[in-house]
């Protein structure tokens, strides 16, 4: 019977609502019901500091759909969470505040740091174990979390009786306010995609990329070619699709595969040469990714000059992946024991700087 209990994860990010239902299963779980809608809830925030009315009531008929489907499934243990739209935007706690009153979702906005580690935890099953060292890139809609992985550090037990994310080898992580979203709104793209106009994107983001110096003790791993890069968003799967020229969008064969860093770029070149139109019309982008995937190739492609990887993998998960494991965690032995140990919790570790 245990086997038949659902968790949920719930996503609301910049640009999408996302919902994964699932039952555990053995070592992992069993998706029962996926979600996803995009909502672009960000829309214009960069300029205005704020969410928009038009922008928030397009998350919250989502969010309506969400909660609906969470009732349907008997969800016994849900986390919702909000990243960085609600984290930014002065009226963030305040819609966080409707969507409880008007949907009985209770969102909590979390820090960019949790944000990294549950997208690691997410793809911990695309992690190469003969790597010495993975580079996960989650490409958000306002910003893309960054997580240097020591592979032969412990805690990659993927195992969720024994997970934590709290305790994987990540040994430096960076959250920059950029994602697709922001990047495409600060750079608009014209009549036309130019190289001139796509290499200031990827400048922008390396300026931002740059400063960043405490995950320099990996470089030379990745100086010799013993890491690998995953890269997690809409953008990238779009872009593996496009590689395998597919006629409508699978993630049976896009989760998961191995691109090279030429292959990234060489997707990314053949959507410069396409138009917007022609964009749109591709199976594995659609109208409403059409103006953001040359965004998000322009992060990848910023990720890729400075901390280059020959090999990259696709990754069709990450957050809702990293929070049902965190839930499913929870009931396992580990919790009982804590309970029979005593009375205070244990201690939590101490936060070590960016």
């Amino acid at each position: 019977m245990s086997e038949q209990v659902c968790y949920g994860a719930l996503d609301l990010g910049t640009n999408n609502c996302r919902l994964l239902i699932a039952t555990p299963n053995g070592k992992s779980f069993r998706v029962v019901e996926a979600y996803s809608r995009i909502v672009r809830l960000g829309e214009g925030l960069s300029q205005t500091g704020r969410l928009s009315e038009v922008a928030m009531e397009r998350a919250m008929a989502a969010l309506k759909v969400s909660a609906e489907k969470v009732r349907r499934r008997r969800v016994v243990k849900l986390k919702a969470i909000a990243t960085q739209a609600c984290r930014s935007a002065e009226n963030g706690p305040e819609f966080i505040a409707r969507v409880a009153e008007e949907t009985g979702l209770k969102l909590q906005i979390i820090s960019p740091k949790e944000e990294a580690q549950l997208s690691v935890a997410g793809c911990l099953n695309l992690l190469d174990h003969t790597a010495e060292a993975a580079l996960v890139v989650d490409v958000g809609g306002g910003s893309t979390e960054l997580s240097w992985v020591d592979m032969k550090g412990g805690g990659l037990d993927a195992d969720p009786a024994r997970f934590a994310a709290g305790k994987l080898p990540i040994r430096a992580w960076l959250s920059i306010p950029i994602g697709v979203v922001t990047l495409a709104e600060q750079f608009p793209e014209g009549e036309a995609a130019t190289q001139a106009w796509f290499r200031e994107m990827v400048e922008r983001v390396k300026s931002e990329l740059a400063v960043f110096r405490h995950a320099d003790p990996m470089r030379p791993v990745f100086d010799a070619d013993r890491a690998h890069l995953i890269g997690t968003s809409g953008a990238i799967t779009s872009l593996a699709g496009m590689h395998l020229g597919l006629r409508r969008y699978d993630r049976s064969r896009v989760d998961g595969i191995w691109m090279t860093r030429a292959e990234c770029e060489a997707s990314a070149d053949l959507l410069l040469n396409l138009s917007p139109k022609a964009r749109a019309d591709q199976p594995c982008i659609g109208p409403d990714r059409a103006d953001l995937v040359l965004a998000g190739a322009a992060i990848l492609q910023a990720v890729q000059e400075l901390w280059p990887c020959t090999r990259v993998r696709v990754a069709d998960r990450g957050l809702r992946e990293g929070i049902l494991m965190s839930l499913m965690s929870e009931r396992g032995p580990g919790r009982r024991r804590k309970r029979r140990r005593g009375r205070r919790p244990a201690a939590r570790a101490p936060e070590s700087p960016q």
